[in-house]
């Protein structure tokens, strides 16, 4: 169940700084999980505002290093290690990371041993490349349960719902206290800024004449300028981030020429990941999309193809659950919003992580958008129906 939005008369900065205070006093520590992007740069600006005021000076920060960075947001992150009145941990470890551009190597290695050779960039000096907690192969969400796992602290993140749908439907379903997650495996997060715009973002940057990111600055030379939403700093092969990697190949060419080689299928994903070939698949006009489908998942080893049939698997189940109707062919089905077209985009993008499926729902209200319905007419037209009990037989 999602819960509407509420607006009150107060502004987001001053909201984000009662709710950090909040979380310094309910917890042991307040870590911040920093990326060098725009949204955690917001995120600890507030935490130091807070910690100040509390006397709880430097701020704890933790940086996952992924290798594959923009050279300015490597510069900047230095920059805030340096600053006296921030904590920060720099983590360069093996952690596992999707690769979207590949369906023979779906997934890689950042700082993988036995790949230095490859590595896009030398690690720090100063990096922290080895944990009790951690095991090679762990994906980034794995090792951070495990990182602050059983401990009373509280992991604030720069998760803003303005990012996209999944990211509002992380804090929609919570009835009260959006910004703090119920505590999984033992780890606590909290996303203070959730609620904050874009503009925001950088408004208080401005306002405060703070350091920031230069990798903007850059991106904002490109195609991309003064698009606030589509400019992004995040691990470059995944399936959302590849439709940026010609970013990569205009803005920082001396970088791209060893990311090509880090991963398979880079370039190719760098020039066609806006076109058909990677938004929703190809199909050869002869085969349907069911067909498609059990093509392209018999391009995956074994392992990575049961990974995607089960996501397509649990989006068939999601259909019959709510209709009776079959899956359609193309357009979305009104309810469910599942077509077989969709469940072919979901196998074409290795769907590994139920991003691509995430977005179903969506697509069943553009439908009903499409032919004037609302959901509960949806329902009530195409929802299932109740199967009457058959009646025994008389006795005799």
């Amino acid at each position: 169940m999602y819960h509407k939005k509420k607006y009150i008369d107060q502004n987001v900065y001053d909201k984000t700084l009662e709710r950090l205070e909040y979380l310094y006093r309910l917890y042991d520590e307040v870590i911040v999980s920093f990326s060098g992007g725009k949204d955690s740069t917001a995120m600890l600006l507030c935490a130091i505002d807070v910690a100040t005021r509390l006397g709880k000076l430097p701020v704890k920060a933790v940086f996952y290093d992924e290798e594959a960075i923009h050279p300015p947001t490597i510069e900047y992150v230095e920059r805030i290690r340096n600053r006296p009145d921030v904590d920060l941990e720099w983590y360069c470890l093996p952690i596992k990371h999707r690769n979207a551009c590949s369906n023979e190597q779906p997934f890689w290695h950042c700082w993988h041993p036995e790949e230095k050779h490859l590595w896009v960039r030398d690690m720090p000096e100063w990096a922290i490349s080895e944990h009790p907690r951690f095991k090679f192969g762990m994906s980034m969400q794995d090792f951070g349960l495990a990182h602050f796992r059983n401990t009373n602290k509280v992991v604030i993140q720069g998760i803003r719902t303005e990012e996209s749908i999944r990211r509002y439907r992380c804090v929609a379903r919570k009835k009260q206290d959006n910004y703090l997650s119920t505590p999984e495996k033992g780890v606590a997060f909290a996303y203070p800024i959730y609620d904050w715009s874009s503009a925001d973002v950088w408004r208080l940057v401005k306002v405060k004449n703070e350091d920031y990111n230069r990798t903007y600055d850059v991106v904002n030379r490109t195609d991309l300028h003064a698009n606030l939403l589509g400019q992004r700093v995040c691990p470059p092969f995944g399936e959302e981030p590849l439709r940026g990697l010609w970013l990569y190949a205009e803005c920082f060419p001396e970088m791209w020429e060893k990311m090509i080689h880090r991963v398979p299928g880079a370039a190719t994903a760098a020039r066609y990941g806006n076109t058909e070939l990677y938004s929703t698949g190809f199909k050869p006009d002869q085969t349907s999309w069911r067909e498609h489908i059990q093509n392209v998942l018999d391009q995956f080893d074994d392992e990575y193809k049961r990974m995607v049939a089960k996501e397509i698997n649990g989006m068939i189940r999601y259909h019959k659950n709510y209709t009776d109707d079959p899956i359609p062919e193309e357009e979305p089905h009104p309810l469910s919003g599942c077509s077989w077209k969709f469940l072919g985009k979901m196998a074409a993008r290795g769907d590994f992580k139920g991003r691509v499926s995430q977005g179903m729902a969506s697509q069943g209200e553009r439908t009903r958008n499409k032919i004037g319905i609302t959901l509960e007419e949806a329902k009530r037209i195409y929802g299932k129906k109740q199967k009457t009990k058959a009646s025994k037989p008389a006795n005799k």
